[in-house]
């Protein structure tokens, strides 16, 4: 019996899946334990206000929390990828809900590369694509500078060529 194919898995053998950066996992966990620290500034605020038995208990509920979301983080980062193909961009990710967008590049009307703070300071950048379809949007982050322009470059590049003839 032959194995059904996955739509999320498309021509695994053609495909060749780039990752992003690891330093994102970085990047990820430190929005985590600032997001951590602020709620745990809260909790222990309002128990230092009323005392109350409940205060506690939401504490630990934090911690669990985001030790919780701190090891989906990791996979999470490690799920996404993309892949650049004749005539559209492959871009994956997601652990419970998998999702593969196939960007057309006649489809592209403009590609963004943004980096914050965070993500400057390790060196990473994030390749924004935009369609007329808003729900079609994709994004590929973690990526290094030189790669992020790159893609940037190439992407417009094929976008304005197949563009051409529509």
């Amino acid at each position: 019996m032959t194995p059904v194919p996955s739509a999320l898995e498309p021509w695994p053998d053609a495909v060749h899946w780039r990752p992003v950066s690891a330093k994102l996992i970085t990047v990820e966990l430190l929005a985590r334990a600032v997001s951590f620290v602020v709620m745990l500034i809260v909790l222990i605020g309002g128990w230092a206000l009323q005392g109350h038995w409940l205060w506690p208990t939401g504490i630990a509920v934090l911690v669990v929390f985001t030790v919780w979301r701190s090891v989906v983080t990791v996979r999470a980062v490690r799920a996404w990828g993309y892949a650049e193909r004749d005539h559209d961009l492959l871009v994956r990710h997601g652990l419970l809900v998998r999702k593969l967008s196939i960007v057309p590049y006649a489809r592209m009307q403009y590609v963004d590369v943004t980096a914050g703070p965070i993500e400057r300071v390790f060196g990473l950048a994030t390749v924004q694509l935009h369609t007329a379809a808003a729900a079609s949007d994709a994004r590929v982050p973690g990526l290094p500078p030189a790669e992020a322009a790159r893609l940037r470059d190439r992407l417009t590049a094929l976008g304005e060529d197949r563009a051409e003839g529509l």
